[in-house]
């Protein structure tokens, strides 16, 4: 080789914020085994939306919880942001969750008595954080849903879609890498279900978070990067194009 010519250092791709490698997860009723999923691998990068789709029954609420590490699979692995979470323990799991991993779910879950800005901070006065950083970063997770005006009142004094943004704001409030989102859609109309529909695209795009929705409705999955199907525990080919 010649002297002059440096050799350029091979560089490896950077890990997936999400992957699962041949995850199976099966539930025993008795002396009756459900396979939930069956041998699922799924990578997503980092700021990637991704769609996964399915009817009910298909294994999509079985594989975000598996994402969350809210359970453990069977068989197979799980790694977030390089953190093998399919091996960790209930405390590890309950730490890494509420460090890494934000949740949006079809119902809201929050407390009726507590201010929007007091339900949406929760879980950084659990990660014991001071009053003023709790304070700042609620102020900024409402305002990237467009919500601050909102911060005084009470669950029961906005409107549903309100609602559902200030659950993605309480989603996003502890800086998570990645969001979970079940459903988000499935209570509200068009018009709302679109308003948060696009602040978890902007959660991908302008904060480069990772986005996993699960749905059944084609409309919510169009606004992810790409869309994985699900049927009967198990990932469907790609369908070729037309």
């Amino acid at each position: 080789m010649d002297a002059r010519i440096k050799a350029v250092p091979h560089r490896l791709p950077a890990a997936p914020a999400l992957l699962t490698e041949h995850v199976s997860k099966t539930y025993v009723r008795g002396r009756i085994e459900i396979q939930a999923l069956r041998d699922v691998s799924l990578s997503v990068a980092e700021g990637e939306f991704v769609a996964v789709m399915g009817p009910s029954g298909s294994g999509k609420s079985t594989l975000l919880h598996l994402l969350g590490a809210l359970d453990t699979p069977t068989r197979g692995d799980i790694y977030v942001k390089g953190q093998r979470i399919s091996a960790m323990s209930d405390d590890e799991s309950t730490e890494f969750r509420r460090q890494h991993i934000g949740f949006i779910y079809q119902t809201f879950r929050f407390l009726p008595d507590l201010t929007i800005e007091e339900n949406v901070g929760i879980p950084l006065v659990l990660d014991w954080r001071t009053e003023a950083e709790v304070r700042d970063r609620v102020a900024r997770a409402l305002e990237h849903v467009g919500l601050y005006h909102r911060h005084h009142h009470l669950p029961t004094e906005i409107s549903t879609g309100e609602l559902q943004r200030a659950a993605i704001a309480r989603a996003l409030v502890a800086d998570p890498a990645v969001l979970l989102a079940d459903e988000p859609t499935g209570n509200l109309d068009s018009y709302a279900g679109e308003r948060v529909l696009l602040d978890m695209r902007r959660a991908a795009d302008e904060l480069g978070r990772t986005v996993v929705l699960v749905t059944h409705d084609p409309k919510a999955a169009a606004y992810a990067d790409r869309i994985e199907r699900l049927l009967d525990g198990s990932f469907q080919p790609a369908r070729p194009p037309c």
